[in-house]
């Protein structure tokens, strides 16, 4: 995929998060990109600096698609995910954990990929749900701290993808979402397990 394509997929990724969760437009994400090679992960690397955030995310240069049929567009959603809620908790003032990144991540490539237009696609929902939260290979040992940390994400995401599905109305699906989107790691935690 050549770059232009990868950040232009980037771009709207990040305008589609801003749009779903009503947040103010941040920084452009293009500004930030680095592109790595195909077989590497997508990275976001922050760093305090003073008064600022320097942010810097790295995804790779693979093929990928706008329908989710390849790994390489749920790391641009992962990444863009992260990008879009670091710089937003810090436009806010407030903290974010590795835990609430990836929670959020996890529940944002369910957006992106069950969701056209701001609208639940349900005859979408089951194979979304399917390929994000059960036939899922993870990089880290289930008794590792990011191993113990993606899989609590994982599971409390799908949680949360399963509250949307069965839920009521498109207006109140998405008022959750925003809601869980401006809450804390213990908000969210809480906010997933009454799902």
């Amino acid at each position: 995929m050549s770059r232009d394509r990868l950040l232009a997929q980037a771009r709207s990724v990040q305008q589609t998060l801003e749009r779903f969760y009503g947040l103010e437009q941040g920084p452009d994400v293009t500004d930030f990109v680095q592109t790595t090679t195909a077989s590497s992960r997508e990275s976001l690397l922050v760093r305090d600096a003073d008064d600022a955030v320097e942010l810097a995310l790295f995804l790779p240069n693979g093929d990928a698609n706008a329908n989710g049929a390849h790994d390489a567009y749920v790391q641009i959603i992962e990444g863009v995910s992260h990008f879009v809620y670091v710089a937003e908790r810090a436009r806010i003032d407030l903290p974010t954990t590795a835990l609430e990144l990836e929670l959020q991540a996890e529940v944002d490539k369910f957006v992106l990929l069950a969701f056209d237009d701001g609208e639940l696609v349900r005859e979408r929902v089951h194979a979304v749900h399917r390929t994000l939260y059960e036939d899922v290979a993870y990089l880290h040992r289930a008794d590792s701290e990011p191993g113990q940390r993606y899989r609590l994400a994982n599971d409390l995401a799908a949680r949360v993808a399963a509250r949307i599905s069965q839920g009521a109305s498109h207006p109140r699906q998405r008022a959750f979402l925003q809601r869980f989107y401006r809450s804390g790691q213990t908000d969210k935690i809480r906010l997933a397990r009454a799902a």
